[in-house]
Protein backbone atom coordinates (compact mmCIF):
# COMPACT_ATOMS: atom_id res chain seq x y z
CA UNK A 1 0.00 0.00 0.00
CA UNK A 2 1.37 3.28 -1.08
CA UNK A 3 1.81 6.55 0.85
CA UNK A 4 -1.13 8.17 -1.00
CA UNK A 5 -3.55 5.48 -0.70
CA UNK A 6 -2.93 3.83 2.54
CA UNK A 7 -5.95 4.91 5.33
CA UNK A 8 -3.96 8.04 7.30
CA UNK A 9 -4.83 6.27 10.58
CA UNK A 10 -3.01 5.77 13.70
CA UNK A 11 -3.64 1.65 14.52
CA UNK A 12 -4.97 1.56 18.17
CA UNK A 13 -3.36 -0.83 20.16
CA UNK A 14 -6.55 -2.60 22.62
CA UNK A 15 -4.48 -3.69 25.46
CA UNK A 16 -6.90 -3.97 27.91
CA UNK A 17 -7.72 -7.37 29.64
CA UNK A 18 -11.73 -7.58 29.33
CA UNK A 19 -14.02 -7.06 26.80
CA UNK A 20 -16.00 -4.72 29.11
CA UNK A 21 -12.64 -1.78 29.23
CA UNK A 22 -12.87 -2.57 25.10
CA UNK A 23 -16.51 -1.73 24.59
CA UNK A 24 -16.26 1.38 27.59
CA UNK A 25 -13.11 2.43 25.81
CA UNK A 26 -14.47 2.36 22.08
CA UNK A 27 -17.94 4.19 23.87
CA UNK A 28 -15.71 7.44 23.76
CA UNK A 29 -15.87 7.76 20.47
CA UNK A 30 -18.34 8.63 17.73
CA UNK A 31 -20.24 6.13 16.74
CA UNK A 32 -19.49 6.95 12.77
CA UNK A 33 -15.63 6.75 13.84
CA UNK A 34 -14.25 3.86 11.91
CA UNK A 35 -11.11 3.28 13.53
CA UNK A 36 -7.83 0.71 12.87
CA UNK A 37 -7.13 -1.14 16.51
CA UNK A 38 -4.57 -3.56 17.30
CA UNK A 39 -6.37 -7.05 19.31
CA UNK A 40 -3.07 -8.26 21.07
CA UNK A 41 -2.80 -11.79 22.80
CA UNK A 42 -4.12 -10.37 26.65
CA UNK A 43 -7.45 -9.56 24.98
CA UNK A 44 -7.38 -12.19 22.62
CA UNK A 45 -6.44 -15.41 25.28
CA UNK A 46 -9.20 -13.93 27.53
CA UNK A 47 -12.27 -13.58 25.25
CA UNK A 48 -11.42 -15.56 21.88
CA UNK A 49 -12.60 -14.91 18.63
CA UNK A 50 -15.44 -13.44 19.78
CA UNK A 51 -13.83 -9.88 20.38
CA UNK A 52 -12.71 -9.68 17.10
CA UNK A 53 -16.25 -10.26 15.89
CA UNK A 54 -17.44 -7.46 17.98
CA UNK A 55 -15.39 -5.20 16.91
CA UNK A 56 -15.63 -6.12 13.49
CA UNK A 57 -19.23 -5.24 13.63
CA UNK A 58 -18.56 -1.48 15.23
CA UNK A 59 -17.11 -1.48 11.47
CA UNK A 60 -13.51 -0.74 12.36
CA UNK A 61 -10.50 -2.22 10.77
CA UNK A 62 -8.09 -4.77 12.85
CA UNK A 63 -4.35 -5.87 13.29
CA UNK A 64 -4.81 -9.22 15.02
CA UNK A 65 -1.23 -9.29 16.71
CA UNK A 66 -0.78 -12.76 17.56
CA UNK A 67 2.58 -13.12 16.89
CA UNK A 68 2.01 -17.07 14.97
CA UNK A 69 5.49 -19.05 15.78
CA UNK A 70 5.58 -22.86 15.45
CA UNK A 71 6.24 -26.00 13.13
CA UNK A 72 5.34 -24.54 9.68
CA UNK A 73 2.02 -26.56 9.77
CA UNK A 74 0.87 -26.10 12.77
CA UNK A 75 0.99 -22.53 11.62
CA UNK A 76 -0.66 -23.17 8.66
CA UNK A 77 -3.55 -24.83 10.33
CA UNK A 78 -3.95 -21.82 12.89
CA UNK A 79 -4.33 -19.48 10.26
CA UNK A 80 -6.31 -21.40 8.06
CA UNK A 81 -8.82 -20.61 11.43
CA UNK A 82 -7.81 -16.80 11.69
CA UNK A 83 -8.96 -16.51 8.39
CA UNK A 84 -12.24 -16.68 8.87
CA UNK A 85 -12.56 -13.47 11.53
CA UNK A 86 -12.15 -10.97 8.66
CA UNK A 87 -9.03 -9.28 9.89
CA UNK A 88 -7.37 -7.03 7.60
CA UNK A 89 -3.84 -7.52 9.17
CA UNK A 90 -2.24 -10.71 10.72
CA UNK A 91 1.24 -11.68 11.89
CA UNK A 92 3.79 -14.24 12.89
CA UNK A 93 7.40 -14.08 13.88
CA UNK A 94 9.81 -13.91 11.21
CA UNK A 95 12.14 -16.20 13.53
CA UNK A 96 10.11 -19.29 12.75
CA UNK A 97 11.85 -18.89 8.98
CA UNK A 98 11.01 -18.73 5.46
CA UNK A 99 9.26 -22.48 5.16
CA UNK A 100 7.06 -21.21 8.41
CA UNK A 101 5.89 -17.78 7.12
CA UNK A 102 5.38 -19.78 3.51
CA UNK A 103 2.69 -21.65 5.26
CA UNK A 104 0.96 -19.38 7.01
CA UNK A 105 0.39 -17.15 3.63
CA UNK A 106 -0.75 -20.72 2.51
CA UNK A 107 -3.09 -21.10 5.33
CA UNK A 108 -4.27 -17.56 5.12
CA UNK A 109 -4.96 -17.96 1.04
CA UNK A 110 -6.75 -21.21 1.84
CA UNK A 111 -8.77 -20.05 4.78
CA UNK A 112 -9.92 -16.93 3.54
CA UNK A 113 -13.62 -16.70 2.16
CA UNK A 114 -14.24 -16.42 -1.50
CA UNK A 115 -16.08 -13.20 -1.14
CA UNK A 116 -13.65 -11.53 1.47
CA UNK A 117 -10.00 -10.19 0.52
CA UNK A 118 -7.25 -11.97 2.24
CA UNK A 119 -5.72 -10.42 5.13
CA UNK A 120 -2.63 -9.04 4.70
CA UNK A 121 0.31 -11.06 6.51
CA UNK A 122 3.26 -9.30 8.19
CA UNK A 123 6.28 -10.74 10.09
CA UNK A 124 7.50 -9.19 13.50
CA UNK A 125 11.14 -8.57 13.33
CA UNK A 126 13.28 -7.74 16.06
CA UNK A 127 10.64 -6.82 19.05
CA UNK A 128 10.53 -2.76 19.61
CA UNK A 129 11.42 -3.52 23.43
CA UNK A 130 14.50 -5.14 22.12
CA UNK A 131 17.98 -3.77 23.00
CA UNK A 132 21.38 -4.24 20.91
CA UNK A 133 23.00 -6.04 23.87
CA UNK A 134 20.30 -8.26 24.28
CA UNK A 135 20.14 -9.60 21.09
CA UNK A 136 24.12 -10.36 21.79
CA UNK A 137 23.68 -11.89 25.14
CA UNK A 138 20.68 -13.33 25.04
CA UNK A 139 20.05 -14.34 21.53
CA UNK A 140 23.75 -14.88 20.48
CA UNK A 141 23.24 -12.97 17.32
CA UNK A 142 26.31 -11.75 15.99
CA UNK A 143 25.08 -8.72 13.38
CA UNK A 144 23.66 -5.98 14.40
CA UNK A 145 20.58 -5.42 15.64
CA UNK A 146 19.74 -3.43 12.29
CA UNK A 147 21.40 -6.26 10.28
CA UNK A 148 19.25 -8.87 11.96
CA UNK A 149 15.81 -7.13 11.66
CA UNK A 150 16.92 -6.38 7.45
CA UNK A 151 17.82 -10.08 7.05
CA UNK A 152 14.25 -10.64 8.36
CA UNK A 153 12.67 -8.55 6.12
CA UNK A 154 14.45 -9.79 3.30
CA UNK A 155 13.32 -13.71 4.20
CA UNK A 156 9.58 -12.50 4.79
CA UNK A 157 9.46 -11.20 1.69
CA UNK A 158 11.17 -14.16 0.32
CA UNK A 159 7.95 -16.00 1.97
CA UNK A 160 5.76 -13.77 -0.16
CA UNK A 161 4.93 -11.98 3.34
CA UNK A 162 3.71 -8.55 2.54
CA UNK A 163 5.87 -6.78 5.51
CA UNK A 164 6.88 -6.46 8.85
CA UNK A 165 6.25 -5.22 12.18
CA UNK A 166 9.59 -2.86 12.98
CA UNK A 167 10.59 0.34 14.78
CA UNK A 168 10.30 2.91 12.60
CA UNK A 169 14.55 3.64 13.05
CA UNK A 170 14.71 0.56 10.09
CA UNK A 171 12.41 1.30 8.20
CA UNK A 172 14.23 2.99 5.34
CA UNK A 173 17.39 0.41 5.27
CA UNK A 174 14.11 -2.49 4.89
CA UNK A 175 12.02 -0.40 2.09
CA UNK A 176 15.80 -0.29 0.10
CA UNK A 177 16.49 -3.99 0.76
CA UNK A 178 12.95 -4.91 -0.03
CA UNK A 179 10.69 -2.67 -2.24
CA UNK A 180 8.89 0.37 -1.31
CA UNK A 181 5.78 -1.35 -1.40
CA UNK A 182 6.60 -3.71 0.89
CA UNK A 183 4.65 -2.60 3.96
CA UNK A 184 6.49 -1.72 7.31
CA UNK A 185 3.90 -1.21 10.62
CA UNK A 186 5.73 0.32 13.27
CA UNK A 187 5.19 0.20 16.84
CA UNK A 188 6.84 2.19 19.78
CA UNK A 189 5.50 5.73 18.39
CA UNK A 190 5.05 8.12 21.24
CA UNK A 191 3.35 11.66 20.89
CA UNK A 192 5.70 14.70 21.57
CA UNK A 193 6.14 14.82 25.05
CA UNK A 194 4.51 11.31 25.92
CA UNK A 195 6.35 8.41 28.31
CA UNK A 196 8.32 5.78 26.43
CA UNK A 197 6.95 3.24 28.64
CA UNK A 198 8.95 -0.37 27.97
CA UNK A 199 10.19 0.79 24.58
CA UNK A 200 13.09 1.49 23.84
CA UNK A 201 13.30 2.41 20.04
CA UNK A 202 10.72 5.23 19.94
CA UNK A 203 9.59 8.00 17.62
CA UNK A 204 6.94 10.19 17.08
CA UNK A 205 4.27 9.76 14.60
CA UNK A 206 5.81 13.18 12.31
CA UNK A 207 9.33 11.58 12.38
CA UNK A 208 7.70 7.57 11.44
CA UNK A 209 6.16 9.62 8.64
CA UNK A 210 8.68 11.55 7.35
CA UNK A 211 10.88 8.00 7.34
CA UNK A 212 8.31 5.99 5.57
CA UNK A 213 5.77 3.91 8.13
CA UNK A 214 2.94 2.72 6.30
CA UNK A 215 1.17 2.43 9.57
CA UNK A 216 2.30 3.45 12.85
CA UNK A 217 0.53 1.61 16.02
CA UNK A 218 -0.15 3.51 19.28
CA UNK A 219 -1.68 2.50 22.94
CA UNK A 220 -0.83 3.87 25.65
CA UNK A 221 -0.37 7.57 25.03
CA UNK A 222 -4.78 6.98 23.97
CA UNK A 223 -6.06 4.35 25.67
CA UNK A 224 -4.64 5.68 29.40
CA UNK A 225 -5.79 9.23 27.96
CA UNK A 226 -8.53 11.51 30.11
CA UNK A 227 -9.87 11.88 26.33
CA UNK A 228 -8.82 9.50 24.35
CA UNK A 229 -10.70 10.86 21.44
CA UNK A 230 -8.72 14.18 21.47
CA UNK A 231 -5.16 12.26 21.71
CA UNK A 232 -6.65 10.27 19.23
CA UNK A 233 -6.83 13.11 16.75
CA UNK A 234 -3.58 15.09 18.22
CA UNK A 235 -1.26 11.72 17.28
CA UNK A 236 -3.60 11.65 13.49
CA UNK A 237 -2.65 15.05 12.91
CA UNK A 238 0.54 14.46 13.59
CA UNK A 239 0.93 11.50 11.80
CA UNK A 240 -0.19 12.98 8.63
Amino acid sequence: MGKDSREARPVIALDFPSKSEVVNFLAKFPIDERLFVKIGMEIFYQEGPEIVRYVKSLGHSIFLDLKLHDIPNTVKSAMRRLACLGVDITNVHAAGGVKMMEEARLGLNEGTPTNREIPKLIAVTQLTSTREESIKKEQLVSVSLEESVVNYARNAQKAGLDGVVCSALEVEKIKASTSSNFICLTPGIRPVGANAGDQKRVVTPSKAREIGSDYIVVGRPITQAKNPYKIYHKVKEEWN
